[in-house]
């Protein structure tokens, strides 16, 4: 089993059945609301949101779509929660995932710090405890085997390859392509594939990077000159205004519609057979996320939403399930 913060060679690369065509997953990191302005704490969130999720949820069953929420510990915990998304997981219209954060995931077994809010930066029984306890909660409460895994801040380690394989997860999709979150102790994900790919010959575990690409007149050159301005966030910032070169992550909080359709066109350009769409589901509610401070702003999300899903289906890109994905992947 290869590490999850290791770049794959390219015999790794996953093919699918050409019936699958060309998809898109829709996934949404599905946590209590907390103040990102904060230190990370164990206590002091709320959960009003989740009643945002019920509409969420009808404006993608009205869309065609099926969500992918990639649930924390608060969340699992939640009856509400479970009560909203129990009969669209029975119909097939929601499907629902783990996601490890582990300052609010017991057993609580290490000092909250910067270090440990990256789950794959504590020791391999304590993840794996982690990680197992939420699994099964989610199970039991939502009624149904998770099968997708996403780590908190994107957060996976040396051993957490191992970890999911042996938890019965399929995939993983914990890798946000083109961004280095090494600074602050955590992954560097920027020499990393934004096509899938196995983590294991057994081809047990299929990796499902976020999609961001390059777009502008340098992006061939992308992977190379921006991580390089990590200290120069001004360079960047006037390359892509002169149109030279803009990094462009497929989300609907921070990045505008007309940005997140050039990424598309980059990413089918390229050949991409898979693209992975996310945002965080405080978002849908005012006051949570640093770039959701309004009720405009929610408005603006879900016409974000409409517009690439839109867009999408121009392009021949259809909406894709966990299950589609498992089903279609050539092992």
């Amino acid at each position: 089993m290869r590490s999850i913060l290791d770049p794959p060679p390219r015999s790794a690369l996953a093919s699918f059945d050409p019936a699958f065509g060309t998809r898109f997953l829709l996934t949404v990191d599905t946590e209590e609301e907390f103040d990102w302005s904060k230190p990370l704490a164990r206590e002091g969130h709320g959960l009003d949101l989740v009643h945002r999720i019920e509409k969420f949820q009808k404006f993608c069953e009205g869309e065609g779509v099926v969500p992918v929420y990639l649930i924390d510990w608060p969340i699992a915990q939640l009856k509400l929660a479970a009560e909203i998304l129990r009969g669209p997981l029975r119909e097939g219209k929601a499907e629902v995932g783990v996601q490890l954060r582990p300052w609010v995931n017991p057993p609580f077994d290490a000092e909250s710090t910067p270090h440990n809010s990256f789950a794959g930066d504590l020791p391999q029984e304590l993840e794996r405890a982690k990680f197992t306890q939420l699994r099964d909660a989610i199970e039991k409460n939502f009624e149904v085997a998770p099968a997708i895994y996403r780590a908190g801040r994107y957060g996976v380690g040396p051993n957490s390859a191992e970890t999911l394989a042996e938890g019965g997860m399929a995939i993983d999709t914990s890798v946000r392509a083109n961004f280095d979150y090494s600074a602050g102790g955590g992954p560097d994900f920027s020499r990393h594939p934004l096509a899938p790919y196995w983590l294991d010959d057994a081809k047990r575990l299929l990796e499902l990077p976020l999609t961001t690409v390059y777009w502008g007149m340098l992006r061939r050159q992308g992977p190379w000159i921006y991580p390089a301005l990590s200290q120069l966030g001004a360079m960047r910032a006037v390359l892509s205004r002169l149109g030279l070169l803009e990094r462009i992550p497929l989300t609907p909080v921070g990045v505008t519609a007309d940005e997140a359709i050039c990424g598309i066109d980059m990413a089918l350009d390229d050949g991409l057979p898979l693209l992975v769409l996310s945002f965080h589901s405080p978002s849908l509610r005012t006051g949570h996320t640093p770039n959701v401070r309004s009720d405009d702003d929610v408005d603006n999300l879900y016409d974000w939403l409409r517009r690439v899903f839109a867009y999408l289906e121009m392009r021949r890109v259809k909406p894709a399930t966990v299950r589609e994905i498992m089903a279609a992947v050539k092992r």
